[in-house]
């Protein structure tokens, strides 16, 4: 009896005692359920991974993304393309303002070239309305009146044959110099995109090495760098387009100007044949 009694004594102690475990370890699991979102939302794990990347402090990277802040956080290739490709559009612009008044300026001299010829009974007339000027129709009537005199007293055929040359040796080389300045722009319209591609490639390969360096795939590591890289190829189309462009129009107007040239030389051709069939060429010539 004295047994049964002090079991019965004993297990009424210990069930308090269980009863208080219970109680404490439910505490410790609503706790630790309170603080898991938390140290989730710290420390984001994916399913499955073993290790968590490491943290990577907002002021490391940079944030300034408007493309002067990615020219001076971009590397030094990627500087260096940036800036070849902006001297590249400064070029394609300036040869584009240049040319334009050039041509602007020698079409007009050729139209009233072409006026005066068109206008004139003979040779000398037009010789004296344009005078002894620098201009193309000048120098062609010019070179018409030289071989005319040093001409003479040989037929009128062999003349005209000669005089056609002289002239379109004068047409040639101010088709040249009129030209001058545009082989650039093709070749900055051809190389330009490719230019800007390599810088594109360059600054995307320092991407994935600072990838590497950082041991991370987080977005804020990979974005500046291909930020900085697109950056290139867009100046580079920004380079190329307007040179293509520019180039097609300033080989028109240079079509356009020989062939304002092409009117001037047939005009003379017609004041030479007339003043060779009419005999007076040797008599109006002296006169000069």
């Amino acid at each position: 009896m004295q047994r049964l009694t002090m079991q019965k004594a004993r297990g009424a102690v210990r069930r308090p005692r269980s009863r208080n475990n219970m109680a404490l370890i439910l505490v410790a699991l609503l706790i630790a359920l309170a603080l898991a979102p938390a140290a989730l939302a710290q420390n984001p794990v994916a399913p499955g991974d073993q290790t968590s990347e490491p943290a990577i402090g907002g002021a490391l990277l940079p944030h300034d993304l408007s493309p002067l802040g990615m020219f001076v956080h971009a590397d030094i290739v990627v500087k260096a393309v940036i800036i070849g490709l902006a001297f590249a559009s400064l070029v394609t612009w300036t040869a584009f303002v240049t040319k334009s008044l050039e041509l602007q300026a020698a079409r007009r001299r050729a139209r009233r070239g072409l006026r005066i010829l068109a206008g004139a009974a003979t040779l000398s007339q037009a010789v004296q309305q344009l005078g002894k000027g620098t201009d193309a129709a000048a120098q062609l009537v010019q070179a018409a009146v030289q071989e005319i005199r040093l001409s003479e007293n040989m037929p009128g055929e062999g003349v005209k044959e000669r005089i056609a040359l002289q002239l379109e040796r004068i047409e040639l080389r101010h088709s040249r110099k009129i030209s001058l300045g545009t082989g650039v722009l093709a070749t900055i319209g051809s190389t330009a995109p490719f230019v800007g591609l390599f810088g594109t490639v360059w600054g995307i390969m320092n991407s994935f090495i600072g990838i590497s360096n950082a041991h991370t795939t987080n977005l804020a590591v990979v974005a500046p760098g291909i930020a900085e890289a697109l950056l290139a190829t867009a100046l580079g189309l920004v380079a190329a387009i307007p040179a293509v462009v520019i180039y097609n129009v300033l080989v028109r107007s240079t079509a356009h100007y020989r062939a304002l040239l092409g009117d001037v030389s047939a005009q003379v051709m017609r004041l030479v044949s007339r003043d060779i069939d009419r005999g007076s060429m040797r008599l109006e010539l002296a006169a000069e």
